[in-house]
């Protein structure tokens, strides 16, 4: 009887010491993920995203297009100017359909007027912006190589992250550099998404999107992606593209029409 109330003394404690251990181990596991967001909340992050500090990193990489360091920075740069450049376009369609709403945005470029030879302005944008993206493709491989202006050397960047120059670039920064990173990056997505939207509903309405939005809030029911395209077994009923097969801009035919319009239901 003494052996077992020894046994049943020592066993007690380590019996009531594993659940609280187990539950504390639990409870650390869920405040790490609740402080880390995630695209989609209670998977795991993939594994060479574990350590990742890009801004907006929230572990989507179904593709696992991250897996290789190097192309995760070029990646992260290519998302960066897709996006700026996103939201100056979606910016400058907004306005021109407010200043201009009867210039349809997207064949509005083919209507200016140039004083020279459209060839000629066409082969300066490609040197000028290969030159430009090689020296960009070098900081990225080398960070801080490409501080030094080429032409007037007497004039250098500061030290800075790839992506983010600051010095002239950046006179005045409203706030904290990191937040700003993450709204930057979460905007730029929304403003590529609002783009293709915009292109998409060009092609199908031939009008600008404050347009469209007005169609849509005037008949919700009747103008919709379901009442413009409509798949069922055996039939296919698909809206006809808005948009010209060509367009003419300065002498030159340039294809247009609908993107992957072949590839519509």
């Amino acid at each position: 009887m003494q052996a077992l109330s020894m046994r049943a003394a020592v066993a007690k404690p380590l019996v009531g010491k594993a659940p609280t251990q187990t539950r504390a181990a639990r409870s650390s596991v869920a405040v790490r993920a609740a402080a880390r967001a995630n695209w989609l909340p209670g998977s795991d992050f993939p594994a060479h995203l574990e350590n990742c500090k890009l801004p907006g990193c929230y572990g989507f990489d179904p593709l696992g297009l991250g897996a290789n360091e190097e192309r995760l920075a070029w990646f992260a740069e290519s998302e960066r100017v897709h996006a700026r450049w996103a939201m100056l376009g979606v910016a400058g369609i907004m306005v021109q359909e407010i200043v201009k709403p009867d210039v349809f945005w997207y064949t509005s470029g083919a209507t200016v007027e140039l004083p020279f030879d459209i060839t000629g302005l066409l082969a300066f944008e490609l040197f000028v912006m290969h030159w430009v993206e090689s020296r960009r493709g070098y900081d990225i491989k080398k960070p801080g190589s490409m501080d030094q202006d080429p032409i007037f050397s007497n004039f250098k960047l500061p030290a800075h992250e790839p992506g983010y120059p600051g010095g002239i670039f950046a006179p005045f920064v409203p706030g904290s550099l990191e937040e700003l990173k993450v709204k930057e990056i979460k905007n730029g997505r929304l403003a590529m998404l609002a783009f293709v939207g915009f292109t998409m509903g060009a092609q199908v309405t031939g009008k600008n999107p404050l347009a469209a939005l007005r169609e849509h809030l005037d008949n919700p029911l009747g103008t919709t992606i379901f009442s413009k395209a409509v798949v069922v077994p055996g039939q296919a009923v698909v809206p006809p593209c808005a948009i010209p097969d060509t367009i003419e801009f300065n002498g030159i035919t340039i294809p247009a029409g609908c993107f992957l319009h072949s590839l519509w239901p």
